[in-house]
């Protein structure tokens, strides 16, 4: 058996090593979007640069995820921040050498969606090895918290960076942020021996269901309807990344100080769901904390842009609060039902079908915004999510109610 230690090791380093990447590749992303937004303030301009980061890894990210499961997963993913160190460097290098602005941010944006379509999987099978079976309830909390906060954090980072220093100094910045994560997988170290993702057994009935035990390939639910319970996210996510730039600066005429402020609040919120959602995910199972959790965040998408600055500063984090609780309960779902061998094909299918999904969403809510305003984007949006919810919630009810007895993080259903 292999010694615990790199188990424990892999726990405390991964986690940094996503909140790092996370931060990084959206420090970028923001900063091109403030960037964009001031030469010219349509929600399509915003839209398009979003489109560039989403096409690349909607295209490769189910090949690259057959290519995770056949190779070394931990050499993956440093390899994948290495290079996008390399990218991130290369935009303040051409800016400061007089190029134009339009087209380094938009080929940057789209090298490094390149590499983030190989990082995805590789990061979510890497998990899937080093951390045992009875612990990826609690590790995916605080790794989804990770990535949620670095993304959300992007938004203050850039928008307060931006105006105070300017671009440039940030995005070579932003290049030592992927280097830093780099170094925490290399402290992870090789694979242990001995596979460290079979089946958990815990000592007693009631740990198996508090800790999220791996169950049959989606415990009798289709796993399509996993991977699009989770890959919704990706499309809430984004489509609000770009929604709000246009709110706060193009229509609520705030600068990117008040922007980077609200998004920081944002990541407060989702810090809370962190701690929520181990409650909350042991008590009424993950497709109910899933379903129910993107259906108030889709309220709460219709009345954000409602209510000025005031209102953002107070529905932002508690949508992020909901929103964290359902991207950790769908995250696990997925982890936990996806046999070890295929997590990388699994989660690939779930990155690149999200963001093409998120391309898709992403015209049509920048149409709808720019022929009328940010309110209707934010409705938009909230409806096309709410619609993947609840048809997610209605078809995998049945296998929960008619299957065999299983663990509860498939049980439960939307109450």
């Amino acid at each position: 058996m292999a010694s615990p230690h790199p188990v424990g090791r892999a726990e405390r380093l991964l986690v940094p090593a996503a909140f790092i990447t996370a931060l990084g590749n959206n420090v970028q992303l923001i900063a091109g979007a403030l960037l964009v937004i001031k030469s010219d303030p349509t929600m399509l301009a915003v839209g398009w640069l979003f489109i560039a980061v989403a096409v690349p890894q909607a295209l490769l990210s189910p090949f690259f995820g057959r290519l995770v499961d056949r190779f070394d997963r931990r050499r993956l993913w440093i390899g994948s921040d290495l290079t996008s160190a390399v990218t991130a460097l290369a935009l303040p290098v051409w800016l400061a050498w007089g190029g134009a602005p339009g087209p380094g941010i938009y080929l940057a944006g789209f090298a490094l969606a390149v590499v983030s379509a190989l990082f995805f999987p590789a990061s979510a099978a890497l998990i899937k090895e080093r951390v045992r079976s009875e612990r990826l309830r609690s590790f995916n909390a605080n790794y989804e918290m990770a990535t949620q906060a670095g993304m959300l954090l992007s938004a203050t980072v850039g928008g307060l960076a931006v105006q105070a220093f300017g671009a440039v100094p940030l995005l070579l910045v932003n290049a030592g942020t992927f280097a830093v994560s780099a170094l925490c997988v290399i402290g992870v170290g090789r694979r242990p021996a001995a596979a460290l993702a079979g089946p958990a057994l815990p000592e007693t009935a009631a740990s198996a269901a508090a800790e999220a035990p791996t169950a049959p390939t989606g415990a009798g639910f289709p796993m399509g309807w996993l991977i699009l319970l989770f890959a919704q996210g990706s499309v809430v996510v984004t489509v609000f990344n770009a929604l709000l730039p246009k709110l706060v600066l193009g229509e609520l005429h705030r600068g990117a100080g008040t922007f980077g402020a609200i998004d920081a609040l944002g990541s407060l919120g989702f810090l809370f769901a962190t701690g929520a959602y181990k409650v909350l995910g042991r008590r009424f199972g993950d497709l109910g904390v899933a379903t129910t959790a993107f259906l108030l965040c889709d309220v709460l998408f219709v009345l954000e842009p409602q209510f000025g600055v005031i209102g953002l500063a107070v529905q932002v984090p508690l949508g992020a609060f909901v929103f964290g609780q359902a991207r950790i309960a769908s995250r696990n779902l997925l982890m936990a039902s996806v046999d070890a061998t295929r997590v990388g094909r699994a989660f690939g299918l779930a990155n690149g079908g999200g963001l093409a999904a998120t391309v898709v969403a992403m015209l049509l809510v920048a149409t709808v915004t720019d022929h009328s305003d940010t309110r209707y984007g934010f409705a938009a949006t909230a409806v096309l999510s709410a619609t993947a919810a609840l048809a997610t919630a209605v078809r995998l009810r049945r296998p929960a109610r008619t299957a065999a007895p299983a663990p509860a993080v498939y049980q439960s259903a939307v109450h």
